[in-house]
């Protein structure tokens, strides 16, 4: 097998490629950004508002106490990024890993415990390790450097929760998850997401299509089951390359195994949107930026007007 590149499903992207890692009950989770361009304004604090955003411990959420602070460990100079990889971390603070002593050999249903143990045969129990929906919170902190770079393309990304268990109004949402997260039961709920500012001609043919890649994007995030762009209209993506119109999707979330008996001990969140609004918004920004960056190459005057 001379030549052929393995990649193991921890790291996205071709030019800006983010690698995460970190278990739920590990001492940190992390990621390492590489390909993002030197003299971006970045500081610790431009992560606050995406991580509140997507920090368990509100009354509608997982009960787990997690401050998410970001350690930003290399790449970042003077308050602007050097061109070299960027490592982050962000450290476990409120770890129970005794809730979860019973999954030791015990699966939940619908979740990924049976599969993790199928394909490794060690596999961590604490609260899913790598499976756990605690894995997004390194996507989040990539999606913030991701963000960062299109604002300073005029590239905006906002995402929102579309509806909780079939509910669209929120307040009666949040009373539904209320009584889920008291009765330990879980619902289905969904996320809409809009791109405005993409400008046409970016995405590549056949394979590697712009509404393709942000589907496998989105689809990577736990729990996700659907995506539908634009309600079947792909009037910001024609051909699978955008046409500078703004790029809508909508995505459904399976509500969460972690429920019933089994898992009586764990912190769990009752659904996932309200959460994954954000990550959903990382993700597509990841893409964008992949995109955007390789989108130099398929033109020569562009390469040109570069040199």
């Amino acid at each position: 097998m001379e030549g052929v590149k393995f990649y193991m499903g921890n790291t996205f992207g071709n030019i800006f490629r983010v690698t995460t890692f970190g278990e739920s009950h590990g001492v940190a989770l992390g990621v390492i950004v590489d390909g993002c361009p030197s003299g971006l304004t970045l500081s610790e604090g431009d992560f606050t508002d995406d991580m509140k955003r997507r920090r368990p411990g509100k009354k509608i959420t997982s009960g787990r106490k997690e401050k998410d602070e970001i350690i930003i460990l290399s790449g970042v100079f003077e308050g602007r990024t050097l061109g070299t990889p960027i490592a982050i971390i962000i450290p476990n603070t409120d770890q129970r890993p005794q809730d979860y002593d019973n999954l030791h050999n015990k699966f939940r249903r619908g979740h990924g415990d049976f599969t993790y143990a199928a394909k490794y045969g060690h596999r961590d129990h604490r609260g899913g390790g790598r499976a756990s929906g605690r894995e997004t919170v390194s996507r989040v902190a990539a999606g913030v450097i991701a963000k960062n770079i299109l604002a300073e393309l005029d590239v905006s990304v906002k995402a929102e929760i579309s509806h909780i268990g079939g509910m669209t109004d929120m307040k009666a949402a949040e009373k539904l998850l209320l009584r889920a997260k008291t009765a330990g039961t879980s619902l289905n709920s969904g996320v809409v997401c809009k791109v405005s500012g993409v400008k046409a001609g970016i995405g590549q043919p056949v394979f590697d299509k712009l509404n393709a890649d942000l589907s496998k994007a989105v689809m990577s995030i736990g729990g996700a089951r659907s995506i539908r762009f634009a309600e079947g209209r792909n009037d910001g993506v024609l051909a699978g390359i955008s046409s500078g119109k703004p790029i809508r999707f909508a995505v459904d979330f399976k509500p969460p195994s972690s429920t019933g008996k089994i898992a009586k001990k764990g912190r769990h969140d009752p659904a996932i949107a309200p959460r994954a609004a954000v990550v959903v918004e990382a993700m597509t920004a990841i893409t964008l930026v992949d995109h955007i960056f390789r989108d130099f190459s398929s033109r020569l005057d562009k390469i040109k007007n570069f040199w």
